[in-house]
Order: structure tokens, then C-alpha cells, then sequence
């Protein structure tokens, strides 16, 4: 072991950091983007907006955001019907830094954070990088679904009675949306735990999924966490938020970097918001890809989850991992999630949806 390996934090010793392959293929759908770029009149808002604040570079950004939180606080009202307010938000440089915040203030040393696998990869990953125990919760593998049963949830929930909980709706890798009476039953499991309910992929829900930012009012352990990086096509941007009681996002500032927002990305991002409309226009035809591509896998043979996200899981393989690599050598990059005879293909345009059939086709 090198010096700098025993120096390292213990926790950390032979720990490999999070990664997605970035390939150059034809084909690349394993991260969950949007196949569509902005359009051309918000890169153009873009462009003049940078541009107006490039001459204050000089100085330190609103360490507030306080635009910005204005024009996230009115989406969400826009969008659920729910009465958010600007000191109910807090935003970050992508939705990871708005959870990392979370087990900065909540979790650490001494403390657990709990989570229902498989979900999303990084839960695990910023509570351990912040010294805090992380449990594994249990799923329903039996439905084929993955789905998170309420008793299975609240027993687990009462059994480890952790600081921290982690459910996502839709569930990613899985695309699958939580019903709220689900999440009311793991709130009040626990007296003192803070409950996050992961929403990234929430505009690409079916119709009649309802938010958890409803349940807001009176429950102040309770946080909603958002991002631009997918239904805005945004990724590239690094913008997360989150909605919660104005005094859990008052505690967040304990934590947070000094003006941890640039000037720059506070302006682009304010650019996408007044724009909405425009950037939120593709999320309806990635819907319907996200359909066709279900509709496609199950005429294959295979066993696709209906899906609220804009990606799905597939079952059915007999190796993953072979069946990874042969679409590599087609041009076609998917996200091999580590669940056997599974893997995770992000729907994409009408031309890469084809694609990613025509080669399953091969394959079969």
C-alpha cells in the first residue's frame, strides 16, 4: 500500500469513484440525457444573459441566488398546484451537491441513512463519502417490478431507525413511481428522521402522478428533490433543487461552499426557467419513445417495467452483461445496472429508439 493509500481516509481505501462510460458511439442512451438539444431561442437567451453579467465577474455571485429561487418557487407552484415559496428552495450545482448538502447537515459520523435498492446509485455513495452507515433497504423482487412495499418500508424504516431515508418517484433504475401513501407510511415510521423523496424524473410521469411536493405543508422532516439535468434537457448545466420547510433550507447554508452558485450558472439557468414551456416542450415526445421502446422490448420477447422516467428497465436477458456488449459492437451504449437479466436503455429520439431495436432484434 503507498503512502498516500494509508493516508487516505479508511473509508475510502480501494473504493472506485462513480462513473458512466463515455463512448463514442452512434447510439448513446446509458445515462438517462435528453437526446435533444436546447433550442436555438433560449441558447440564444443563454448567450445574452452571460453576456450582460460577464462584466461582473469580477465580483462574488448573489450568495442567495435569490432570482433564481424566485423563478424555481414559481415552477413548482406552476407545475403541482402547491403553494411553494422562494425560502422553501434551495438549489445546488446538480441534484448530487443538493443531496450532498442534505448529509452534510444530517448525517455523518454515528449516524444511518437508509435506502430501498435498487434505486439510485449515488444515495449510497455521498452518505458513505460523508461517514455515514448506509443500509440497504429491501424491495419487492418478486413483482418483477421492484416495487417498495408500505410494510416492508415502515418495518425496515422502525428496525434501523435511521437519520436519513432515500426513496425515489420515479424510482431510478426501475422508472417506476411511488404512490404518496407509500411515502406518508415511511414519514411517520420515524420521529426523527429526514425523508427524501428523489423526483428527477417526476415531469415524465403518467398521467395522474401526483408529487410528493404536496405533501409538504406541517411535515418539516420532509424534502422533495428536483434537477434540470433530464425533463430540461439541462445536464450539462449542473443545476439541482429541492423544496422543503424554509427552516430545513435555512440549515443547509451551514454547509454549503461560499457562493457555491457562479454568476454564470445562476444566469443560464434563469434563461431555461423563463423559457419553460420551450425546454419542457420535448418531454411529451420522450414519453411517447419511452411507450414505443416498452411497446418494442415486450414484441421482442423481453419483460419491460412500465416506466415514469425517461428511460426503462429490461428484463429477460440471459446475460447482461453479454447482451451489454453486443449492443456496444452495434453503436448502441445502454447502462448495464448490476440487477441479473436487466438492463437500463433512456429513450431517446425516434431514430436512436429504432436503432436500439433494430440491434435488440439482432441480438434476440
Amino acid at each position: 500500500m503507498s503512502t498516500l493509500q494509508e493516508l487516505v481516509r479508511p473509508e475510502l481505501r480501494g473504493q472506485t469513484p462513480y462513473g458512466a462510460p463515455q463512448l463514442d458511439v452512434a447510439v448513446a442512451v446509458n445515462t438517462n440525457e435528453s437526446s435533444y438539444p436546447v433550442p436555438q431561442v433560449v441558447v440564444d437567451q443563454i448567450a445574452r444573459d452571460v453576456a450582460e453579467v460577464a462584466a461582473s465577474l469580477n465580483r462574488y455571485p448573489d450568495r442567495e441566488f435569490t432570482r433564481l429561487r424566485t423563478l424555481l418557487a414559481g415552477y413548482l407552484v406552476r407545475t403541482t398546484g402547491e403553494p411553494v415559496t422562494p425560502e422553501q428552495v434551495w438549489a445546488a450545482n446538480g441534484s448530487n451537491e443538493v443531496l450532498q448538502h442534505i448529509v452534510q447537515a444530517f448525517g455523518g459520523a454515528g449516524r444511518t441513512a437508509l435506502g430501498f435498492t435498487p434505486s439510485y446509485s449515488m444515495h449510497p455513495l455521498i452518505s458513505e463519502r460523508n461517514g455515514t452507515t448506509w443500509v440497504d433497504g429491501l424491495r419487492d423482487a418478486d413483482s418483477g417490478r421492484f416495487d417498495l412495499d408500505g410494510d416492508l418500508a415502515v418495518e425496515q424504516v422502525r428496525r434501523h431507525d435511521p437519520e436519513l431515508i432515500f426513496v425515489c418517484s420515479p424510482n431510478n433504475p426501475t422508472g417506476t413511481s411511488l404512490d404518496l401513501d407509500v411515502v406518508l407510511r415511511v414519514y411517520d415510521a420515524s420521529d426523527r428522521a429526514v425523508v427524501v423523496v428523489d423526483e428527477a424524473y417526476t415531469e415524465f410521469s403518467r398521467a395522474g402522478t401526483q408529487s410528493a411536493v404536496s405533501l409538504l405543508p406541517g411535515r418539516d422532516r420532509l424534502v422533495v428533490s428536483r434537477t434540470m439535468s433530464k425533463a430540461f434537457a439541462f445536464a450539462g448545466a449542473r443545476l439541482g433543487y429541492l423544496a422543503a420547510a424554509a427552516e430545513f433550507t435555512d440549515l443547509l447554508r451551514l454547509v454549503r461552499l461560499p457562493y457555491h452558485l457562479s454568476t454564470v450558472t445562476q444566469a443560464v439557468a434563469c434563461a431555461a426557467l423563463e423559457h419553460t414551456d420551450t425546454m419542457l416542450a420535448m418531454v411529451e415526445q420522450i414519453k411517447v419513445t419511452r411507450d414505443e421502446l416498452v411497446a418494442g422490448c415486450a414484441a421482442l420477447g423481453l419483460q419491460p417495467v412500465p416506466s415514469d422516467a425517461n428511460f426503462v428497465l429490461v428484463g429477460g436477458f440471459d446475460d447482461a452483461a453479454a447482451t451489454w456488449q453486443a449492443l456496444l459492437d452495434r453503436g448502441v451504449l445502454v447502462r448495464d445496472v448490476g440487477i441479473p437479466h436487466h438492463l437500463r436503455i433512456s429513450a431517446g429520439t425516434p431514430e436512436e429508439n429504432d436503432a436500439v431495436l433494430r440491434a435488440l432484434k439482432e441480438i434476440a
